[in-house]
């Protein structure tokens, strides 16, 4: 099975993205992907939440400040940076300091490689993620999770593709599939690819990428036919580049915060939460990223994975 990765080369990227806007990172891997000049929101929506006493009292005695890693490279509402290069903001990284006010605890946030993330939340390294995690019964196993969002997985693919809407795996047969590296996408997308042999057709190549400006140019520049990815994701980019369509949403997933299996911080991460939609500020974070269709009317610890209807 043939696969594009950029994992070898995610490294070579870090220095750039550091000093790159939204915009860059559309074009950078490739002249067919078009600029965009929209600004990243800005609002600060974070800065004067107050400390909620209740919740800040369920986490365990001593603990005082935590690190968060986070995944960047992404286009809103995913991890990204500020036009002065420096400064991260994104979805996930507007609610884990949210978080960290409710809780009156000081937040140290970590770059780290979204498949790195996972792995070394159980030595310790961090002490959560927020990086737009999907919760899977298969992740559940070894993974503990505080849901804040309802996400999960769609597809995109060129305005002037053939493609109609994705309902079976199956439609995918003998076409080139985009997507992140270490995601539930590539996952899923590896767990069926026997479906297209089980209906004598060719199988899907899955093309796996580390960073969004190449996985929108192998698009935009026909080296795959069709983007799987978030739903928040699909719809900003596609709202942001010329020539791109939006297919349809595939399965629905609760996104939550990621801890080691067994922490003992996910009920103070639940009330915090929780506390933040009661209070008002939930819906004000989605409105900024433009994604109020991914509300959740309330936090849940590790729950089942959302079905396919």
């Amino acid at each position: 099975m043939r696969r594009t990765s950029v994992r070898a080369h995610a490294r070579h990227y870090a220095p750039f993205a550091l000093i790159t806007s939204v915009a860059l990172l559309l074009t950078a891997c490739g002249a067919d992907t078009p600029e965009t000049s929209d600004p990243v929101p800005a609002a600060d929506l974070v800065s004067k939440i107050a400390e909620d006493p209740a919740a800040a009292g369920l986490l365990p005695p001593d603990v005082d400040s935590l690190t968060v890693a986070v995944s960047v490279g992404g286009t809103p509402p995913g991890t990204t940076y500020l036009d002065d290069g420096k400064t991260l903001t994104g979805q996930d990284v507007d609610f884990a300091r949210a978080v960290a006010k409710v809780l009156g605890i000081r937040l140290e946030t970590q770059e780290a490689s979204f498949e790195a993330i996972l792995p070394a939340l159980d030595s310790g390294k961090y002490d959560f993620g927020a990086s737009n995690f999907g919760v899977t019964d298969e992740r559940r196993r070894t993974i503990d999770f505080v849901t804040y969002i309802n996400d999960g997985q769609g597809f995109a693919t060129r305005a002037d593709s053939d493609l109609p809407k994705v309902t079976d795996l199956v439609q995918l047969c003998g076409l080139d599939v985009a997507t992140g590296a270490g995601t539930t996408f590539e996952a899923t997308l590896e767990e069926n690819r026997h479906l297209c042999a089980d209906a004598g057709e060719k199988p899907y190549e899955v093309q796996t990428y580390n960073e969004s400006g190449a996985l929108w140019s192998s698009l935009q520049q026909g080296r795959s036919d069709v983007v799987m990815s978030t739903i928040n994701g699909l719809r900003y980019a596609v709202a942001h580049q010329e020539g791109l369509r939006f297919l349809n949403e595939y399965h629905r997933l609760d996104v939550g915060f990621a801890f080691k299996k067994g922490t003992k911080l996910a009920p103070a991460f639940q009330a915090a939460v929780n506390k933040l939609i009661e209070d008002g500020t939930y819906a004000r974070i989605l409105k900024k990223w433009g994604t109020t269709g991914s509300a959740i009317t309330r936090s849940e610890i590790s729950p089942p994975e959302l079905k396919t209807p």
